[in-house]
């Protein structure tokens, strides 16, 4: 009787490298922007992208863009992308989508937030302390809206 052997990958995850892959600061503005009353609005966009560079070897970017004006006149626009090389073997197909889409840019977000914080305060500009965003309700929304988009086109078709 031949014995068969189940082999199930444990699961690995590591990170191999963070790094800022693209920096940008603007202050379209000066001086004039630092004569005037500081009355500022921000806007804030996040964006991720996920590039496979080799078999269990993820690049995952986060980038994180900031408009701060006063009145109708922009103060400052930095945008930052955060960047990381990470390994993970193991996980099912439906693992692999929160772990690229949620947990890594988790571990990126606060990489990100200290660079955009560091060109604020570089620029003059008081500090500016992103708060803490919610990854998983981001990546469960951006599903939501794909099933939404694909039953929109499947009744389409």
């Amino acid at each position: 009787m031949a014995e068969e052997t189940k082999t199930t990958e444990e699961k690995q995850f590591s990170i191999q490298k963070i790094y800022t892959k693209d920096i940008s600061f603007e202050t379209p503005n000066a001086p004039k922007v630092f004569t005037s009353k500081w009355e500022p609005s921000v806007d804030f966009n996040l964006g991720t992208n996920v590039e496979t560079l080799e078999n269990n070897l993820f690049e995952v970017s986060l980038t994180v863009t900031v408009t701060v004006k006063t009145a109708d006149t922009t103060a400052y626009l930095v945008e930052a992308t955060q960047a990381g090389i990470f390994t993970l073997s193991g996980f099912t197909e439906q693992e692999m989508g929160p772990m690229l889409g949620s947990f890594c840019p988790n571990i990126l977000f606060p990489y990100a937030r200290e660079v955009v914080s560091d060109l604020v305060s570089k620029g003059g500009f008081p500090q500016l302390l992103l708060a803490p965003v919610n990854f998983d309700a981001l990546y469960a929304q951006h599903l939501q809206q794909s099933q939404q988009q694909s039953a929109t086109s499947d009744k389409l078709n």
